[in-house]
């Protein structure tokens, strides 16, 4: 199966931006208008946009909602957000309203039972965003390492209904060193679900390494690599 390619639309002040390794003090702007980005993108061919409300993951609330709006309900192609993302209420704004996936992440470890129940109600229109460091698990927008390992996180929560991991090695995150396929893949092998890879892609040879082991990965979200024009989305696509 081919797996699937996530253009990412990252959000901060309303602008389409890019951090590297999470850091906010290391920002780079690549376009003022979200919308216009995901359009781009849709026009080249995506079925899916990832996108990430930044400021939203640091204040714990929404923040950039209405871009996500206007893109979801603008565009043919299908959103999936996360950033922000903390109450049943949230969850619901967004799956109302034209969103097709809801990413939880930080709340997987500060309040589980929250997650296990919108797993229970939504099914599959939730992914679990597991953002590791060295393996652990960082909460908090990156600010923080738990002691929890991601792989026993994944088991735990494929137990309780997950059928979507979005799987972050932080370490690569807007490097373009290439992605930790070996961890990606174990955490698809361990918990048997869809995993889809994030993080340090920055050539046509990182998605085929991908695509080779799409038994156990099942999508890779592309950032950085597409701003800064190390291939197109098409090109992507093709591979």
């Amino acid at each position: 199966m081919p797996i699937t390619i996530y253009p990412a639309i990252d959000m901060r002040g309303g602008k389409c931006v890019r951090l590297l390794q999470g850091d906010y003090n290391k920002e780079t702007v690549y376009g003022d208008s979200p919308f216009d980005m995901a359009k781009q993108f849709a026009d080249d061919g995506a079925e899916w946009i990832h996108m990430v409300d930044l400021d939203g993951a640091r204040e714990g609330k929404r923040v950039n909602d209405r871009h996500v709006l206007e893109v979801a309900n603008g565009l043919s192609a299908r959103v999936q957000v996360g950033g922000g993302v903390r109450t049943e209420e949230d969850v619901a704004y967004y799956l109302e309203n034209g969103v097709d996936r809801i990413i939880l992440g930080s709340s997987a470890i500060s309040d589980p039972d929250f997650v296990k129940r919108m797993l229970e109600r939504y099914k599959e229109k939730i992914a679990i965003g597991i953002d590791a460091r060295d393996g652990y698990v960082a909460v908090e927008g990156w600010l923080k390492t738990s002691e929890i390992k991601a792989v026993d996180l994944g088991k735990e929560l494929a137990e309780h209904g997950a059928e979507v991991f979005i799987f972050t090695d932080i370490s690569k995150d807007g490097t373009l060193s290439g992605p930790n396929v070996e961890a990606i893949a174990e955490l698809g092998e361990a918990t048997g679900k869809e995993v889809i890879a994030s993080g340090g892609i920055s050539n046509l040879d990182d998605v085929k390494s991908l695509q080779q082991r799409s038994d156990s990965i099942s999508g890779a979200i592309i950032g950085k690599a597409l701003y800064t024009n190390q291939f197109t989305l098409k090109q992507a696509l093709e591979v």
